[in-house]
């Protein structure tokens, strides 16, 4: 069977760069009109197929969108599934066809695509949170419009809808340290996502703002989210913080119940303070301190962003940040005077 021909290979037998051959493929400036004219002559030489551009006066109405994402993504109900059920709510409202296609974990490694958007039969595609680089890469090859939603990475060139990790997880630790908690911890897995990698980078600013420099020692970041693995850990602590930070609130959720069958109050022992306003956060007891995702605000603006964004080909790339608030309920409260030994 014959490999399908790509931007890098176009790039390879010219002898320029990646991105010269998709400025030149997709209308945008960066590369003479001669040198464009030599790269579209030798795309359509070596059989490259994608979606030529259109001048404003050619555009035409947008009838049918994709949306993509892995089977984990999908399966994540609580939270994506709610941005999943919110596009197609705007797709419907404007009377767009939705197409969608979870990609396994076989079509991820051989980046094998779907057959809409292989075809060509989707004006443009939104990615829901991360499947691979390679594989999203080899989806904006295609040259169809792309807007990711909760996810970004430097090698990837497209508009990206997303939260505000940073400044969520700055409010939800000067939070805690506004209630006079300076020992705090942090519990997540940093590898798992850029948002994961990001709430902590928010973390270690709000620690050192307030003069505190983060101690590898109260900080967890590569621990799974799994009940069994997070409760041995809490509990293996000679010595407790005075509260935990959790990068989203299945680990705050685990988090609580380690700490009350260990015999720890919360808040009145320890506090605990999570992120996403997820289930999780409304299931645990006490209910759980967190910081709120508007996620039908997160659907709207990537839908309307690839709206624009197959209208405006050309124009730059960019990044949304949607900011987020933080909830307060009972799993936070000020700093109990005595040292948390581990209760036996």
């Amino acid at each position: 069977m014959r490999k399908k021909v790509v931007m890098q290979d176009i790039a390879d037998r010219m002898n320029i760069s990646k991105n010269s051959v998709s400025q030149a493929l997709s209308g945008k400036d960066g590369v003479s009109e001669e040198t464009r004219q030599k790269i579209i002559k030798t795309a359509e030489e070596m059989g490259y197929r994608y979606k030529k551009k259109t001048r404003p006066s050619d555009r035409q109405q947008v009838k049918t969108i994709g949306l993509i994402a892995s089977e984990f993504a999908f399966s994540m109900q609580n939270f994506f599934g709610q941005i999943y059920l919110a596009i197609e709510s705007e797709a419907q409202r404007h009377g767009i066809n939705l197409l969608i296609q979870s990609i396994t974990p076989a079509a991820r490694d051989s980046l094998v695509l779907p057959s809409f958007i292989d075809n060509y039969n989707v004006d443009g595609i939104l990615i829901l949170s991360h499947i691979s680089t390679d594989y999203i890469n080899k989806v904006i090859d295609q040259g169809i419009p792309t807007v990711l939603i909760d996810h970004h990475h430097p090698l990837i060139q497209a508009d990206a809808v997303l939260t505000n990790n940073r400044f969520g997880a700055y409010t939800a630790v000067k939070h805690l340290l506004d209630l006079g908690h300076q020992d705090i911890a942090i519990i997540g897995n940093v590898n798992f996502s850029p948002s994961y990698q990001e709430r902590w980078e928010g973390y270690m600013l709000a620690l050192r703002e307030h003069g505190i420099e983060p101690q590898a020692e109260r900080m967890f970041i590569d621990v799974q989210e799994d009940g069994e693995l997070i409760d041995e850990l809490v509990t293996s602590l000679d010595r407790q913080p005075n509260a935990w930070f959790c990068l989203n609130d299945g680990y705050g959720f685990f988090v609580c119940s380690s700490l009350g069958k260990a015999g720890f109050r919360i808040p009145e022992d320890i506090s605990v303070c999570g992120f996403d306003n997820s289930d999780f956060s409304q299931m645990s007891v006490p209910k759980i301190t967190t910081i709120d995702i508007d996620l039908s605000r997160f659907a709207h603006k990537a839908f309307s962003q690839l709206m624009w964004r197959i209208q405006h080909p050309e124009e730059v790339h960019v990044e949304i940040l949607l900011p987020t608030h933080l909830i307060t309920r009972k799993s936070t409260g000020k700093r109990s005077s005595g040292v948390m030994q581990l209760k036996k």
